[in-house]
């Protein structure tokens, strides 16, 4: 039996104010809800008259099915709490678990010894009486949020929200059973649940339940279980066809996913998530295709689906992104920045997250089962180092959303065919300011346009999100002077990064300005005449989110080439380059954010090699997956499972994953004995078999004759 996670403890300045900054924060809840709360009232053991103590944390993946259940997991606690060391006792417990159907906290009180009280509490904080059929949405949205808030290994969500224990909420067939069977009731409410940031409107098939739904089949492997599950809701409405089809691909039932597609597309020939999967599965199939005629036509269909997708759904981002990522793969690189430019773009919607007072004291216990050096020097280390100001500040690492994704596909643009081949493709594709300047008319008499051909016309505003159409997250909404201006600075300051070298940002063109469209709107106003724009008739107003998106991309590429640059004058020297382990882990996320692989783990490596880093690891293990290196996998997995247990999560879906495809393609047996054969503490290695352990549970491929 998996031994739990420590418990953190937070305590507070005045007792209860958790539970009120909770209740004072449901009315702002857009998404499936904060991490369950569990706040204890503690008092002395020797002193029952003596000053009582508040104290909490959060927690994820609990059975949130029943008032029972979360009230065991209290009780629990205070078997815990009763060691030989104990000076304080748990007397009362309130577990809050948000139910996000109703947009309700429900909540279970417990006095030790004594009752049991179960009830809810709406936005306004009034109580409620808590129903069955509140219990069941709660219970869904509670397994839901268990791999929504789920860390990928990076450790980048687990530092997010200090103090949460995660658990792996569906551990057997028969919780399966249980979670599938309240997806299947209520699954034509999800979209009520909201959806990813890149999704502008929910339905029934795009929405955070069917996320949650893909995301743990894709984890298990248990695709019969979701074949099954669709089969059943497809019978009510032909849609869910996508979600089958998805699956079926997942577990390498191709033809008949396919086929799937195929048939619901005779019902209903415009459903755009259907064209999107279809353009999606032909865009990988392309990548693998044997012939470059046989790449042809798949792009060629593919192209065919993500148009028409595009049509069918205009307002949502990803069926243009899909379309720009075919014509990228078909290197029509003009066609590709045209339709990145008609990208839908909206804010991102972070996760919901617990706004808690701030606390008097903060206690992070660690389990002798977590111990291990490498691992527990990494805090201290992390507080002591320097980082360039020039490194943090590099915005597309802030990126989320289709920002993040748009950059993406900017970036593997830039990584085919170079940056300075990129600008001239964009100043082909686009209006530079330079040339709508000297294209500029004196004042004539208005005449008749052509709106089918105008170029400066012909491209319309994206759908907006919140009312802004062209405003990227964040800091990504400034002010093109503003971003130029900053350019500049920057690019001054480049001699200081490269330490005398100035060589090193000459090598880089920094983007010139596209027209504003404003300001073409203001001298149409003016002027009225438009022969003067015969040349600029067939070109493209660059909307101003990606104009901001060239800029970052020039800072991130600068700084790239200012590191590659000293890196080869140190080596020529035989000197060695020194970076903090931040400034590393900077560096290798730089180099792997503009799609550099050798270069990202070379950074990694040495982020790695001066103290232990969850996301450098996990950026390596990437590496290891691709390449298909069992032992260097194995060896990466054991140390990210010890980190995430040691900051009290034992779940991660990507890391589950990661095991399940190793015992697929190596065996349980073989697997088992690489983890055991490891030269690091058996504590440490129980952790991972636990996770392996799992898939002999779930009967994943490579344990059908092992036990594990």
């Amino acid at each position: 039996m998996m031994i739990a996670p420590a418990v953190p403890e937070i305590t507070e300045e005045v007792i209860h104010e958790s539970i009120d900054a909770r209740t004072e924060s449901l009315v702002s809840l857009r998404e499936l809800g904060p991490p369950d709360l569990v706040h204890l009232l503690k008092q002395p053991i020797r002193n029952a008259a003596g000053k009582h103590v508040g104290v909490y944390h959060h927690v994820t993946g609990v059975d949130a099915s029943s008032s029972a259940s979360l009230a065991a997991y209290i009780k629990d606690l205070t078997h815990r709490d009763h060691g030989q060391a104990a000076t304080m006792k748990i007397v009362e417990g309130v577990y809050c678990c948000y139910n996000a159907f109703a947009r309700l906290d429900m909540r279970v009180h417990v006095t030790i010894p004594g009752t049991v009280e179960a009830y809810c509490v709406d936005e306004n904080g009034k109580k409620r009486a808590a129903t069955e059929e509140l219990w069941l949405e709660t219970y869904l949205c509670s397994v839901l949020r268990a791999y929504s808030y789920a860390d990928d290994g990076s450790g980048e969500t687990i530092r997010k929200i200090m103090g949460v224990r995660r658990f792996n909420p569906v551990t057997n067939t028969e919780t399966e059973h249980r979670f599938l069977a309240a997806a299947e009731q209520l699954f034509f409410r999800g979209w009520q649940l909201g959806s990813d940031s890149v999704v502008q409107v929910p339905n029934i098939v795009s929405n955070h339940l069917t996320t949650g739904l893909l995301k743990y089949f894709h984890t298990t492997g248990r695709y019969t279980s979701g074949i099954n599950l669709f089969e059943k809701l497809k019978s009510q409405n032909t849609e869910v066809a996508s979600l089958l089809a998805k699956v079926l691909f997942m577990g390498n039932e191709e033809v008949q996913g396919v086929r799937t597609l195929y048939d619901a597309l005779k019902e209903l020939p415009m459903d755009y998530v259907m064209l999107d999967t279809q353009a999606d599965f032909l865009l990988k199939k392309a990548k693998t295709a044997a012939t470059p005629e046989q790449k042809e036509e798949r792009l060629r269909m593919a192209l065919g689906c993500a148009d028409r997708s595009t049509v069918a759904a205009p307002a949502e981002f990803g069926t243009w992104a899909r379309l720009a990522q075919v014509y990228v793969a078909m290197e029509d690189w003009g066609n590709a920045l045209t339709i990145l430019n008609s990208c839908p773009m909206f804010t991102y919607q972070d996760k919901d997250t617990p706004i808690m007072p701030e606390p008097k004291d903060v206690h992070l216990p660690t389990l002798p089962e977590t111990r291990l050096d490498e691992i527990d020097s990494e805090p201290e280390a992390r507080f002591s180092e320097q980082v360039d100001p020039q490194l943090v500040n590099l915005r597309a690492a802030g990126y989320r959303g289709t920002f993040q994704q748009a950059y993406s596909i900017l970036t593997e643009m830039t990584k085919k065919i170079g940056w300075d081949q990129l600008l001239k493709i964009r100043s082909d594709v686009f209006v530079m300011e330079d040339e709508y300047r000297n294209e500029k008319p004196e004042v004539n008499a208005h005449k008749p346009r052509n709106p089918s051909t105008d170029g400066l016309r012909g491209t319309p505003n994206p759908p907006s999100t919140n009312g802004e159409a062209s405003e990227a997250e964040g800091g990504e909404q400034d002010d093109q002077d503003h971003q130029e201006k900053e350019a500049e600075e920057s690019s001054s300051q480049a001699t200081t990064l490269a330490n005398g070298n100035g060589n090193a940002n000459e090598k880089l063109e920094k983007p010139s300005s596209t027209v504003d469209p404003a300001e073409v709107k203001k001298d149409e106003g003016e002027h009225g005449d438009d022969d003067h724009l015969s040349k600029l008739n067939n070109k493209r107003l660059c909307e101003r989110w990606l104009d901001s998106l060239f800029m970052v991309l020039y800072e991130d590429l600068r700084v790239y080439t200012i590191w590659r640059t000293q890196m080869a004058q140190y080596r020529a020297q035989s000197m060695q380059y020194k970076k903090s382990a931040e400034e590393w882990e900077i560096l290798g996320a730089l180099a792997e954010r503009l799609q550099h692989t050798d270069e990202a783990v070379e950074a990694y490596r040495a982020c790695l090699a001066a103290r232990f880093s969850p996301k450098a690891l996990s950026g390596i293990l990437r590496v290891y997956q691709k390449n298909k290196t069992t032992r260097e996998t194995v060896a990466a997995i054991i140390r990210l499972v010890t980190w995430q247990y040691r900051w009290y999560s034992e779940f991660s879906p990507e890391l589950l994953y990661i095991i399940r495809t190793l015992i697929a393609e190596e065996g349980a047996v073989k697997v088992r004995s690489i983890i055991q054969g490891t030269n690091l503490p058996q504590n440490v290695l129980d952790l991972t078999h636990h996770y392996a352990a799992l898939c002999a549970t779930f009967r994943s491929n490579g344990t059908e004759w092992e036990s594990y």
